[in-house]
């Protein structure tokens, strides 16, 4: 099938580019208007935090309280066996303390997570504010 150039009335083989062209253009200047208008931001005012904490040399520095659970679910206030009704009663003293002392949770490798999420909710319920977890880091990295 040959297509002939000319007056002929058959079909035209090109494609007429002009109206691609055209709308190309104009959808280009719509994008080149509305891009600056999408990034307008609103201005506004926030608050200041204070977040940086300034130690007070002369205020009496608390060392912090060290819980030892072991794999059997024993508890040791530092190096103290003590037991669950016991340990409630010296947290809720400690809570009540100023500054209130950190609380080291220490966890035998073997040591059940919900033995440890157990102590944790007893500390949390009398008011323990700063709960830490100890862990050694692994040898080699």
């Amino acid at each position: 099938m040959a297509f002939s150039s000319g007056n002929s009335s058959g079909p035209m083989a090109e494609i007429n580019v002009t109206p691609l062209v055209d709308v190309m253009l104009v959808l280009l200047i719509i994008f080149i208007i509305t891009a600056p208008l999408m990034s307008h931001k609103v201005k506004i005012e926030l608050p200041e935090a204070n977040l940086v904490q300034k130690d007070d040399p002369e205020a009496p520095k608390t060392p912090p309280i060290t819980i030892s659970v072991k794999e059997d679910g024993s508890l040791y206030w530092g190096d103290e066996p003590v037991s669950k009704e016991i340990l409630e009663s010296r947290l809720s003293s400690a809570a009540q303390l100023q500054p209130q002392p950190k609380l080291n949770l220490r966890g035998d490798k073997t040591t059940k997570m919900g033995t440890i999420q157990e102590v944790t909710k007893i500390a949390q319920g009398q008011g323990m504010l700063d709960i830490g977890y100890v862990a050694t880091k692994v040898k080699g990295q």
